[in-house]
């Protein structure tokens, strides 16, 4: 009978055993799905971010070539000033 009794204690802390193991192991799913979700936000908001960095770049490069347009016809149109100054001059000396 001691025989039997020691079994059924082996026994008992066996499945003791293996429903603790399993109680842990549904807590460490939940606990690294929590973690996969808050991660998986931080992901997607610095995604967000870059996208809304690229949208910006490119109309800050618009604005770049519309600048180097304009300077570029200031630039002729000193120019010009500069030529017909300098006409003025010869003509009045």
């Amino acid at each position: 009978m001691t025989v039997e009794v020691g079994v059924l204690i082996a026994i008992g802390g066996l499945l003791l055993s293996y429903f603790g193991y399993q109680l842990n192991r549904t807590k460490e799913v939940k606990t690294d799905s929590r973690q996969d979700a808050k991660i998986q936000a931080q992901l997607d908001y610095i995604g967000k971010g870059v996208d809304d960095i690229r949208i910006e770049l490119r109309a800050n490069q618009k604005d770049i070539g519309a600048l180097n347009e304009r300077v570029t016809r200031v630039e002729e149109s000193a120019k010009q000033a500069h030529l017909r100054i300098n006409n003025i001059n010869k003509e009045s000396v």
